[in-house]
Order: C-alpha cells, then structure tokens, then sequence
C-alpha cells in the first residue's frame, strides 16, 4: 500500500500545473541541503578539536552541557519551517484502505524528513571523532542513540504542536527567558540539563528513556492523526462566531475601498495572513544586525541600505510576494465579474504603502544611531514604495499556487512565491538599490548615494500609472493559466 502512496504522489508533482516550479525549486534545495550538509559535517569534524585545543574544554562535557540550546532551537525552527505530512486523503476515505496504514505512511514521511537526517551529518562525524579520541566505543555509541532519539522526539513534537500558537509561543516566550537569565547568570538551567545528556554516556541505561520517549510522542500523534481522520470532523473547518466588519469609512473610495475592504478582513481573520503581519514587525528590527555593528560582514554601505530595505520592506515582502495567491480560493469568482486588474492591484499597492510608512515611523528608533542611519531606512522606504511594490505585484502575475489561507507555515516563503521568472524579478529589489548607493557612495559621497537611491524611488511613483499599464496587461496574458492552476488542490 506504501508503495501505492507514493506512486499517486509522484502523479501529483508530475501533475502539478506548477510543474516547472516545482523542479526549479526541488534542484535549489538540493543545492541548499547540499550547503548545510557541508556546514554541519565540518562542524561536526571541528567542534571538538575547536573546544579542546581553542577553549581548552572537556568535548563532550561541553557539548553535553549546552546541547539543550541546540535542541530548543531545533524545535523551533522545525515549527517555523517543516512541512506537515499532507496527502489528499478525502478520496482515500471511500476505499478500503486501513485508516492505521495512511497515517503510518504520512507520519513515517516525517521520519525521512531533512530536518532529521541533517542532524545526521553532525553528529556521526562528532562520534567518529570521540572514537578515534579513545572515547568508549559502547558509551558514545550509547550517548549518539539517545541524541537522535531526542532529534525524533523533536519531530514528532512538532506534529503535535504544529499550528497550535497558542501552545507554541508562550513556550519560546520562556526559551527566551531561560536563554536571557543565562546570558545574564540569573539562572543556569544547563547545570541541570547537563549532567542529564552526559548520562547517556556514562550510564547504561539513561539513552533508553529519550527513545522511550520519542515512542510515546509517535504513539500520541499517531493517535492524534487517527482520530482525526474523518471527513466530518478532521477534514472540516473550524466554525467562528461570526462578525461584522463593514469599514464604512472606506466606501468613499469605492471600487479600490471594497478591495480595501477584503484585504483588511483577510489580514484580520486568517492565520496565514496574519503571520506576515507579525514578520513584518520582525523585519523593523532586523537593522539591529547591521546598524550595532555587531557583524563586521554587515558593515559595508552596500549592506547597510539593504537593511534599510529590509526594514521598511517587510510587509511589501512578505504580503506582496502572495498576490494574488491571497485570493486564489474565490480568483475564478472573481474573474468572471467586471472587475477592472488596475483596481485590484491598486488597492493591494496602497496597502503595502501604508504599512511601508507605519514601518518607516516605527523604525524612528533608529535615529539612536544616528541621522545617517535613519535616512538609510528613509531612502529605503521611498525605493520599497516607488519600484520594490510595483516589482512584488509584476512577479505575482507568475505565482500558479495556491494559498491555504488556514495554515501559518511558510510565512517567510516558499515554492508559492517562487519560480525562475519571479527570481529574476526579484532581483533588482535588493541589487539596484545596492548599487545605487555604493556607486554615490563611493564616487561622490554617502548623501549621493542616498539621493540616488531615493531619485529611483520618487521616478518609480512619478510613472506609476504607465507601471501599471504594463503589469496589467501581464496580469490579462496570465489570467487563464493562472485560474487553471488555482483549480488544483494538490
């Protein structure tokens, strides 16, 4: 049956009307997966000669005592961005097809995922290395069973918490805390951690409890898979109570304040857009990385404007890579009424306007570090709304997939937002904007560069309208292939 599974799988990449997409995107991860393998196997080979001969600490002791960090950053990373088994079950319900058997086969596809095997390539080179140090071959082969059962334990974690925020956040919150209290010696929580991970090795026994406790996870969610499975409960949206948003005050600008109007509800009331939302605050603060001069990479003018972009951007980004995904469950219904394109995307580029300038006064704080670094995050701003909104709206025309506006993961993007066409778009909003400033910065001077980059911005709003001529008429050209893709489901 397994093998049944997988064939009718591979019919649906085969399948997709985003097919292209879908091989360009399978070829990059592997050449991204090909990176991290290499950073993680390296690590592994030279973390303990780095720890021994550098800091001049036991390995393994050290390891052991900080690895809880190591795990609490796994699970969240795993949250933000592994994908939950999904396979169109609704069909497989009506066949005789043992409900055991689809939910061994979507549960064992976590199993094989990458964000468990890329732990792999660190931590059996690490054993090698205690190995041939002349670690006990029994008590490192027993503490490297109990670390991938805690990498398992870890998945299946993420299978039961998978999109209950509620749950999730309130447990970084006090991650957060735990790691500050540390950071400022007000609580050690490694002192008790520590010697815990260190008894997989110097015990016999203690390696058992991790893999007991990833069987008692698998066993929760397999459960928690099982009694789900039914058309009318696990397959059925959660009913809210109902509310009426009528945002009277936007009727006074019609057609554009009834789009308005829709985008703001969409904002308001689905988990997916409303984690853009939530990124979108997190990119203000992302110039800390380069503006406290903590990272000598990040402090060259090139990169020093492009967190300028960054700041501003992250709603442009985030929200505007989407469109139209973000109304791909009703774009055939509303393809076939006399909606005119310019208005549609008009509302959708006044939205990302709006919250370019709320980010922009947000980011005032900057003026801390000076006037220069917040004219950086100003000139950015004007190019995000002048030429990065309508280039986010021209890729969107080649977005095939469609949005499940219930589900938060992938907020940071993914394969929805991607192919070759929406790359090469992409771009000029990071490049150009660099270049710019580095060409004024360097020939003339930094307030050169500003002013080119800010000129490129007020000449991309002073020639909108002919913008917008172009991107609708993309927009035309690409409204049947894109109805067509929006009508798969898988």
């Amino acid at each position: 049956m397994f093998k049944h599974f997988i064939i009718l799988e591979w019919k649906s990449f085969i399948r997709s009307a985003s097919l292209g997409t879908n091989i360009a995107m399978k070829i990059i991860m592997g050449l991204v997966a090909l990176y991290f393998i290499t950073i993680f196997t390296l690590a592994g080979v030279g973390v303990f000669f780095l720890i021994k001969e550098e800091a001049h600490l036991e390995p393994l002791i050290t390891i052991n005592k900080f690895i809880v960090y190591y795990f609490l950053g796994d699970l969240v990373i795993r949250y933000f961005f592994q994908k939950m088994p999904v396979m169109n079950i609704k069909p497989l319900l009506t066949l005789p097809i043992k409900r055991n058997t689809i939910v061994h086969f979507t549960l064992g596809k976590t199993g094989i995922s990458f964000f468990n095997l890329l732990h792999a390539f660190f931590f059996i080179p690490f054993t090698i290395v205690l190995l041939m140090n002349g670690y006990s071959v029994a008590h490192v082969l027993l503490w490297h069973l109990g670390v991938m059962a805690m990498i398992y334990a870890n998945n299946f974690t993420n299978v039961l918490i998978n999109n209950k925020d509620s749950f999730f956040y309130p447990v970084l919150l006090i991650i957060a805390c735990v790691a500050l209290s540390q950071y400022y010696n007000f609580f050690d929580i490694t002192a008790y951690t520590g010697p815990f991970f260190q008894s997989f090795y110097t015990t016999n026994f203690v390696f058992v409890f991790p893999i007991l406790l990833a069987i008692a996870l698998f066993y929760f969610a397999f459960m928690h898979f099982k009694s789900n499975l039914n058309i009318d409960t696990g397959l059925a949206k959660k009913s809210d109570e109902a509310k009426t948003e009528n945002y009277t005050w936007l009727n006074q600008f019609g057609t554009l304040g009834t789009f308005l109007k829709n985008d703001i509800r969409l904002l308001r009331r689905n988990k997916r857009s409303r984690t853009t939302l939530i990124m979108s605050v997190v990119f203000i603060f992302y110039g800390l990385l380069f503006f406290t001069n903590s990272i000598e990479a990040y402090q060259s003018p090139a990169m020093q404007v492009f967190a300028g972009i960054f700041v501003t951007g992250g709603f442009l980004f985030t929200f505007g890579q989407f469109v139209p995904s973000w109304d791909s469950s009703y774009y055939q219904l509303m393809m076939s009424q006399n909606i005119q394109y310019k208005e549609y995307l008009s509302s959708k580029w006044w939205l990302m306007v709006i919250a370019t300038v709320i980010s922009t006064i947000i980011a005032s704080f900057y003026l801390y570090f000076g006037w220069q670094i917040y004219m950086l995050i100003v000139v950015g701003a004007i190019f995000n709304i002048g030429v990065n909104s309508h280039l986010v709206l021209l890729a969107g025309a080649f977005v095939k997939t469609p949005i499940d506006l219930s589900q938060a993961k992938g907020a940071f993007g993914n394969k929805q937002a991607f192919n070759v066409r929406t790359m090469l778009i992409s771009l000029p909003k990071l490049l150009l904007p660099m270049g710019l400033y580095a060409l004024g910065y360097y020939v003339y001077s930094p307030e050169t560069g500003l002013i080119f980059v800010a000129s490129a911005g007020v000449l991309g709003f002073a020639f909108r309208n002919k913008v917008f001529e172009l991107i609708e008429k993309i927009y035309k050209s690409e409204k049947y292939a894109t109805i067509a893709a929006y009508k798969q489901k898988n």
